[in-house]
């Protein structure tokens, strides 16, 4: 037990000292990246190749040697004679969404826009993966805004949703010329939601007061801490079914064939009960849709990775650090028996 004690007193004072260095480095890269920009680059994949690549491990595995040889030349020369006869391919581009509450994601979204509109014709598509359940309205308002730039572009914009696309996600949705789901996904949720807890009572049993002044009759409508007045409840219950409307005016806007009054009860629908109430179009994967666009179109996957400043570099070493150092603590007790 004496070495267990020692061995906590090393690991105590170790793990203060990195704590200490970790701190002041942060604290130096903070004054250091003040004003300046994060930046990222544009990572662009050609998703025909990937396809490419998977047929041809697959055939591989399923010839042999002289087959396969024969198939490959077979193959060559079509490709030869399409390219000779076929004009130059449509162009697909490939966008992911995975929205959080704050639709952090928009960031990223609107560096791919702004660089695909500049090669993008009406010719072309573009196609977002959309991963979302909602969040917060302004935040989900910006990034409905940068779909709309592309429907303002003339490109054509195909949304595939494989898991859910609901509230602000069915926001960002409804933008989409066309709208594939899968069989399962969650769709819907035309709503808004608001809700805060109140310690007033609670307060007000141990005599403790709480003061709040505005200029401004609904400055404040509803508070944690002070006393909500019906006059407030009224307002805040107002302010939400504004914003209901202008959700429900926005999604009639983009799917003119909704029957908003049904669908905008802030009830979710499955795939297929969405596509009978015409929240979607067809029932498709992305993969399968991807799949049968990459037969006819050159499909590009485009990402925007930001370059993570030196704090978060340091934070996430810093996480990985300690992960390692409990976990070697813990082989160190197993090995010498001392729980």
């Amino acid at each position: 037990m004496e070495f267990f004690a020692d061995y906590l007193g090393f690991l105590a004072k170790t793990a203060t000292l990195v704590v200490a260095i970790l701190i002041v480095v942060a604290a130096l890269a903070s004054l250091r990246g003040k004003g300046r920009r994060k930046g990222g680059q544009l990572q662009v994949h050609k998703l025909n190749d990937f396809y490419k690549q998977l047929r041809e491990r697959l055939e591989a595995s399923l010839m042999d040697k002289d087959a396969l040889k024969r198939h490959r030349k077979q193959q060559a020369k079509a490709e030869k004679a399409k390219k000779k006869h076929k004009e130059t391919p449509q162009r697909v581009f490939v966008l992911d969404f995975d929205g959080d509450i704050k639709a952090s994601a928009t960031e990223s979204l609107r560096q791919e826009i702004t660089a695909l509109l500049t090669v993008a014709t009406p010719k072309d598509e573009v196609v977002l993966r959309l991963e979302s359940g909602g969040g917060m309205v302004h935040s989900y308002g910006l990034a409905s805004s940068q779909l709309a730039r592309v429907r303002q572009a003339g490109v054509p914009l195909t949304v595939c949703v494989d898991k859910v696309a609901a509230s602000g996600g069915y926001m960002m949705a409804c933008i989409g010329e066309k709208i594939l789901c899968a069989p399962f996904a969650v769709l819907g949720s035309i709503g808004v939601v608001a809700q805060l807890p109140n310690i007033h009572k609670l307060l007000r049993k141990h005599d403790i007061d709480v003061e709040l002044h505005t200029a401004g009759e609904f400055k404040r409508t509803l508070t944690v801490l002070g006393e909500n007045t019906e006059k407030g409840r009224e307002k805040f219950q107002e302010d939400l079914e504004i914003t209901h409307r202008l959700f429900k005016n926005f999604v009639v806007h983009y799917r003119p064939q909704l029957s908003i009054d049904e669908v905008a009860t802030g009830e979710v629908w499955l795939g297929v009960s969405a596509l009978e109430k015409q929240l979607v179009d067809e029932i498709k994967t992305s993969d399968e849709y991807l799949a049968e666009r990459a037969k006819v179109a050159q499909v590009f996957h485009l990402h925007f990775a930001e370059r993570k400043t030196l704090q978060e570099r340091m934070g996430i070493a810093a996480a990985v650090a300690a992960e390692r150092g409990v976990s070697r603590f813990w082989a160190a007790l197993v090995a010498r028996r001392l729980w």
